[in-house]
């Protein structure tokens, strides 16, 4: 696909999910990506009842009376994308591999996130870092970011979760809102997702292509574990093959959707196969309504 073709298929799906979600707050929407923190915004005399670690010391020491701090909710910030792009994403049928939905969630937010006048920043893993862009305001620095995920060609084929969520952790020092992009076919991570999600607003997309979770029934095949590089032969015809398969994907799912949940992140899950963006228009629903689930 050529960058002028797929920023055309972004931007449809950007309005789509901007408009949708509008409708959804019954003109009470204003932005895609709610503000997650609170700014000083000025000073009042200080009322009973007023919580008194709001109590700005410097202007009460004047002694024209005791002031407290009030907020505001930020409308303006940094929205950080971390995608997976190592060769377990080449997965799928063409054009609906784990990577081109990953891309074109990436896409899709960054637009957003840029007519909202927020700075957007991308981090493309493997088992390395492949592709970093600092956090910048404006469109033609959206464009740059659709361009990288576009063009990108990763060095490695592995997988190191931990690694990307601990680069991410040195990398971006302010509060952000933070997406992450993966199939999430890896282990040792958990700890790192926690930390993630206790110093940012969390964002988890979890990816599958519906041959990660059922065979068809054709004998003895082989399977090509792509980061490896590994031939498996699998018996497609067994039953408890088939269940073994099911109950794992299962078993993996439940743990980090629950995983999320318990350090207040959000989990999405998007099958290649399915409208990935009416699941955008869900997520974001929810998040305006103060939701994690």
């Amino acid at each position: 696909m050529e960058l002028k073709e797929l920023i055309n298929e972004l931007r449809k799906y950007e309005l789509r999910i901007r408009k949708a979600i509008d409708t959804q707050m019954h003109g009470d929407f204003k932005s895609v990506f709610k503000g997650s923190g609170l700014e000083f915004d000025d000073v009042r005399a200080y009322q009973y009842g007023d919580d008194v670690r709001a109590i700005d010391w410097n202007v009460t020491a004047k002694g024209q009376g005791t002031y407290v701090k009030t907020f505001k909710e930020e409308k303006e910030q940094n929205v950080f994308f971390i995608l997976d792009v190592s060769a377990s994403q080449y997965i799928g049928r063409p054009n609906f591999q784990k990577i081109d939905i990953g891309r074109k969630i990436c896409g899709i937010l960054t637009i957003s996130a840029v007519k909202e006048n927020n700075s957007v920043g991308l981090l493309c893993f493997s088992d390395q870092r492949e592709s970093y862009i600092k956090p910048k305001k404006g469109i033609k620095h959206a464009f740059q970011v659709i361009s990288k995920l576009l063009h990108i060609e990763p060095k490695s084929l592995k997988t190191n979760l931990n690694k990307a969520m601990s680069m991410a952790m040195n990398i971006i020092q302010r509060r952000s809102v933070i997406v992450i992009i993966s199939d999430f076919v890896d282990e040792g991570y958990d700890s790192r997702l926690k930390a993630l999600a206790r110093r940012h607003d969390l964002i988890v997309v979890h990816l599958v292509d519906p041959r990660e979770r059922t065979f068809p029934r054709a004998g003895i095949i082989p399977i090509l574990e792509k980061e490896s590089g590994k031939r498996i032969w699998v018996n497609s015809n067994s039953k408890t093959s088939r269940q073994r398969i099911l109950g794992n994907f299962e078993r993996n799912q439940k743990e980090l959707r629950d995983l999320c949940l318990r350090n207040r992140a959000n989990y999405l899950y998007i099958d290649t196969q399915e409208d990935y963006v009416s699941k955008l228009v869900k997520l974001f629903h929810v998040r305006n309504a103060g939701g994690r689930k």
